[in-house]
């Protein structure tokens, strides 16, 4: 996995400098997504590995109607250096670099149970003003966490889960 990252970034970063420069980066990003849900698709996958699918029909496969040349041309070369596999990875980071660029923070909110609306945007405004940054928040159910909830934003993550608080309790009286 962290070697398919480490190859994807440089593909990721120069398809971010083109779509800066372009002025398309909610383009690129439809785009990109796009691409890297066909390419992890398992059909779609054993199509590109293919030795007599040549470049052109990969592009013509993987490039959503009315994609922009430069889009083309970047699926043209991840084609000819035999990278399409990592289109996962580079819309990933993609979005990473077009998120930051854009001052936004991407957080996922975990909670024992469904949280209503004012409590998200109570969590929303506070991320907000801890990361100085516009806050795009995602939620997930698991109901293991047995009340509260876990916030994970960027690389900080906030346990204020019930089995969090357990677990600290849990070492702390085995010390």
């Amino acid at each position: 996995m962290s070697q398919a990252l480490t190859l994807a970034r440089p593909y990721a970063r120069a398809a971010f400098a083109i779509a800066r420069d372009g002025g398309g980066l909610a383009e690129w990003s439809r785009a990109l997504a796009f691409a890297a849900r066909m390419a992890a698709d398992p059909q779609v996958a054993a199509l590109l590995g293919h030795p007599r699918l040549d470049d052109t029909d990969a592009v013509m496969l993987l490039a959503p109607e009315g994609a922009a040349q430069p889009f083309a041309d970047f699926l043209a070369l991840l084609a000819e250096n035999r990278r399409l596999a990592l289109l996962p990875e580079i819309a990933g980071q993609f979005e990473d670099l077009r998120a930051d660029a854009e001052r936004i923070v991407r957080a996922t909110v975990t909670s024992a149970a469904e949280l209503p609306a004012a409590e998200l945007d109570g969590i929303r405004a506070a991320l907000a003003k801890r990361f100085g940054r516009q806050v795009e928040l995602e939620t997930a159910v698991d109901e293991a966490l047995i009340g509260g909830a876990v916030i994970a934003a960027g690389d900080v993550v906030i346990d204020g889960s019930l089995r969090g608080k357990l677990a600290r309790l849990q070492s702390a009286l085995a010390q």
